[in-house]
């Protein structure tokens, strides 16, 4: 496989890592169930860069938790229509029962993509007693009113799938994530691929305000200017990470330029959004390539059927390494700032095949 096509690397785990799944996998044998391996959509974690910083029990002046009777709160950030959010939120739960903690002790919050409702959620959390929080940032900033409330009460906070902007070990504990940046890389190098390095290209911006929308979007542009400079990208429009608004912004793309060749999304939900937009503009499968990030069942099937050409994986299952984290903290082991996960991609060779293993 070529350095620029499809730059799906196997994951090189580390004995943090390797310690996370042979944790999983002691801990399903114990239960008489069986975990999934990474190709049924389990997280992966890739090796940590050499001398990375981490945090211990010790330095973060925290207390020993058993999770089992830890008072522990989640923060959704999103409504639970997209499947990422459904997926991820389904993980969190999943794991809490399947580790014995009971239901009552695991409180979730959902800001509906209010900010605003998502501070005060965490607020209300810290207020109700958790001494542990896992938080699926909406925005990257505005969190210094948290994070003096948790300070104060020694309350770590588990960031996933969107990283804070603060600093680890003080304000949060880790960010549990994908390379965001990476991943739109790749993407551009399948839009390369797909549109034989030349062409017009439209990008459907995510919600402003994080870091995954700002990443995904450098990762594409750096790449395409580095590998396929006759590919111009002509068109770039928030879709807010919504199918509602990822389609209006496609049809008013498909009105000022109809002879678009590719549309990169910076996720499955605006993607299938542009493909109903293309629908009603009369393209046919293929006239225009369409190129996602998230991995989603509906996408994936858009790869089988012809109108999306490929996708690579966000994967939302948190859950399990989430909890493996937690416990490792409160064990007194050191827990890397980034927990960076090992995202697959889809395109016409497995979109079929693999089906089963999209959220």
């Amino acid at each position: 496989m070529s350095a620029r096509y499809g730059r799906w690397r196997p994951a090189v785990i580390t004995l943090g890592a390797a310690l996370l799944l042979v944790s999983a996998c002691a801990k399903a044998e114990d239960s008489g169930t069986t975990t999934a391996d990474p190709s049924a959509g389990a997280q992966v974690v890739q090796s940590a860069a050499p001398g990375a910083k981490t945090c211990t029990l010790e330095q973060f002046g925290g207390q020993k938790l058993d999770l089992k009777t830890a008072k522990i709160g989640f923060s959704q950030s999103e409504k639970e229509a997209n499947p990422f959010r459904i997926a991820e939120t389904k993980s969190i739960k999943d794991e809490a029962a399947r580790r014995g903690i009971p239901a009552g002790n695991l409180r979730t919050t959902n800001a509906n993509s209010q900010f605003n409702k998502q501070i005060s959620d965490v607020e209300q959390l810290l207020d109700s007693g958790v001494q542990l929080l896992i938080v699926a940032p909406l925005n990257s900033d505005g969190w210094d009113s948290v994070f003096a409330k948790a300070s104060a009460r020694k309350v770590p906070i588990i960031t996933i799938d969107r990283k804070i902007n603060a600093a680890s070990c003080a304000d949060y504990l880790t960010f549990i994530g994908s390379d965001f940046e990476e991943q739109g890389k790749r993407a551009a190098d399948k839009m390369a691929a797909a549109l034989g390095d030349k062409g017009s290209v439209a990008i459907l911006l995510g919600a402003p305000g994080n870091n995954v929308t700002t990443l995904r979007t450098k990762g594409f542009k750096d790449q395409i200017a580095k590998i396929a400079p006759n590919i111009k990208i002509v068109f770039e429009q928030t879709g807010q990470f919504s199918r509602e608004e990822g389609q209006k912004v496609a049809e008013q793309l498909l009105q000022s330029n109809s002879d678009i060749n590719g549309i990169y999304a910076e996720n499955d939900e605006m993607a299938l959004g542009a493909e109903v937009a293309l629908k009603g503009a009369g393209k046919q499968k293929g006239d225009v390539k369409i190129v996602s990030i998230d991995g989603t069942r509906g996408a994936v099937q858009g790869i089988a059927d012809g109108w999306i050409h490929s996708v690579i994986e966000s994967n939302p299952r948190f859950g399990p390494l989430a909890f493996d984290t937690a416990t490792r903290f409160f064990n007194g082991e050191p827990i890397p700032e980034d927990i960076i996960i090992s995202d697959r991609e889809y395109d016409e060779s497995n979109a079929k095949t693999d089906l089963n293993s999209a959220y």
